[in-house]
């Protein structure tokens, strides 16, 4: 399996999940979520997927700043409609990551562990994101705007050549490299990309 090597030095979000841990599917229910690993699961590497990882990641060590996320207990707020924009691509990756869903997730065992009703469409926030802990109340809102970090011009008249089905193989891997190229720096400036706002 080949993919940009950048992949491998994305920060992996660290979470301690109780229900895996009750169901055995990892001691303490602890483990690891990688960008790989999103990216499989989205079926590519955008922006959007680098920007709904990033906020889950900045906005959950806020959240948790000594501790490790527990997953399955972190409500998730959207300003925009699901059917909006990109919204419904990155409430996929965050609820990947943090369990939550808006209706279709695990209904729970004997009323403990339910992720079903914890993530909300068309919120009343301002933010891209509100991130809550179940446990505390704490949040955070979390903001996403990568139009700082551009990408290679050359993109446009690529993408313009695939569309009209002209390009060949060599311009469809250059394409793919400078989309790539894209997203690597997305993460080397996330602080240019990301602002998480404790509340």
């Amino acid at each position: 399996m080949n993919y940009p090597e950048f992949f491998n030095s994305v920060e992996s979000i660290k979470v301690v999940d109780p229900l895996a841990n009750v169901l055995g599917a990892f001691e303490d229910g602890v483990y690891e979520i990688t960008f790989l690993e999103v990216v499989k699961a989205a079926g590519h590497s955008c922006p959007t997927v680098a920007g709904a990882y990033l906020i889950t990641l900045e906005g959950l060590k806020a959240l948790y700043p000594d501790s490790r996320a527990v997953r399955g207990e972190i409500k998730v707020e959207f300003r925009d409609p699901m059917e909006e924009g990109v919204a419904g691509v990155i409430g996929n990756v965050v609820s990947q990551i943090t369990g939550a869903t808006e209706k279709s997730g695990f209904k729970g065992l004997a009323g403990k562990f339910a992720r079903h009703s914890l993530m909300k469409f068309n919120a009343n926030i301002n933010s891209s994101i509100r991130l809550t802990r179940a446990d505390s109340g704490k949040s955070v809102d979390v903001y996403y705007d990568p139009s700082s970090i551009g990408g290679s011009p050359k993109m446009q008249q690529l993408m313009q050549k695939m569309m009209g089905g002209m390009a060949n193989k060599e311009e469809i891997k250059e394409f793919g490299a400078l989309w790539q190229d894209r997203v690597k720096r997305i993460f080397e400036n996330k602080t240019s990309a990301i602002k998480v706002v404790e509340l």
